[in-house]
């Protein structure tokens, strides 16, 4: 039996050839043929995903057999093993990103808000990936690889600076550095509420919220994650707040201020009882400050973006206690 909150049970089934997709059928799903579900889950047609179904690529958790015609009833956990040469069509697309700084062996960009990094179940389109594609088509893209070029990742709610690797070699050593904190990366978040201390050292494990799959949670099962924070200034119930994190774990910046008490603004995840701030999926972090020794030539390289119009007008706001107070 699979249980899609066990992350061994996922590895197992991985292997070479098959990238592993865990699914949680939620309420508004009740009662949809699996077929349905699945093909507005992971962007295949019907056709495709009967395929999927027939060749014993599908399991659900509750059901001993599997058909494309099944009923799904909330809560059940559906297991898709997708054959990577068929998650692997990449194509080139115009999307809209700024390259503020670039050289044979890398990419500085700022990612806007709201463009998710790299394809996943739900976003096969319309990502960073498919817009590097198509500004640098001889991008390192590695031996069926999902993420051409990407070294590390920002949420899809969040905004700022990111590098790319051009080549083998580049990302290879971009990795190493990672792996080792050579890479000074800093955030400014906005917060509700303020911490007890204006400056301090979260040292808490993240892993998967066991209540919820597509949260992250403190957990001692969890891995090591560090958060450096510093409260640049706090009003009308705000706190601005500085982060640098030495470990890069799944939402770590997100996790950690919310177990002070001090969510972030727009995070609708880990804060869903708080007033909208965005009219999207918009988080109030950005990825402001990124430094580190270049991969190739060990000079070192640091760089600054500042925040965008539509983040200062929200501190405008707080300043002026337009915002609902916590």
């Amino acid at each position: 039996m699979i249980d899609c909150r066990n992350n061994s049970t996922k590895n197992a089934l991985a292997d070479e050839e098959h990238e592993v997709t865990c699914l949680v059928v939620g309420q508004n799903y009740e009662g949809y043929r699996l077929d349905v579900f699945l093909s507005e889950k992971i962007e295949r047609s019907r056709s495709q995903i009967q395929k999927l179904i027939k060749d014993g690529l599908v399991s659900v958790r509750g059901l001993s057999s599997v058909k494309s015609s099944a009923r799904l009833q909330a809560g059940m956990e559906v297991m898709v093993r997708m054959p990577l040469n068929e998650a692997l069509t990449l194509a080139p697309e115009d999307i809209e990103f700024e390259v503020l700084y670039e050289d044979e062996d890398l990419i500085i960009i700022n990612k806007p808000a709201g463009l998710v990094v790299h394809p996943s179940p739900g976003h096969w389109k319309g990502t960073l990936v498919q817009g590097l594609l198509a500004r640098y088509p001889d991008l390192f893209q590695g031996e069926k690889s999902l993420r051409p070029g990407i070294v590390h990742r920002l949420d899809a709610g969040t905004s700022g600076l990111m590098v790319v690797a051009k080549h083998v070699k580049a990302h290879e050593r971009m990795s190493m550095l990672f792996k080792a904190r050579s890479v000074a990366k800093e955030y400014l978040a906005l917060a509700w509420g303020a911490p007890k201390n204006r400056t301090g050292l979260i040292d808490l494990p993240i892993g998967r919220d066991s209540r919820n799959r597509l949260r992250m949670a403190v957990t001692p099962k969890g891995k090591r994650a560090i958060t450096r924070y510093q409260v640049l200034w706090t009003c009308n119930g705000f706190s601005f707040i500085r982060c640098r994190i030495y470990t890069g774990r799944t939402h770590q910046i997100r996790v950690h201020l919310k177990s002070l008490g001090c969510p972030l603004v727009g995070d609708k995840l880990y804060a869903p009882r708080r007033d909208p701030v965005f009219e999207s999926e918009r988080i109030f972090l950005h990825a402001w400050r990124l430094a580190f020794p270049h991969p190739i030539t060990g000079v070192n390289l640091s760089f600054q973006c500042y925040l965008t119009e539509e983040l200062i007008a929200v501190l405008q706001d707080v300043f002026s206690n337009k915002l609902g107070r916590p």
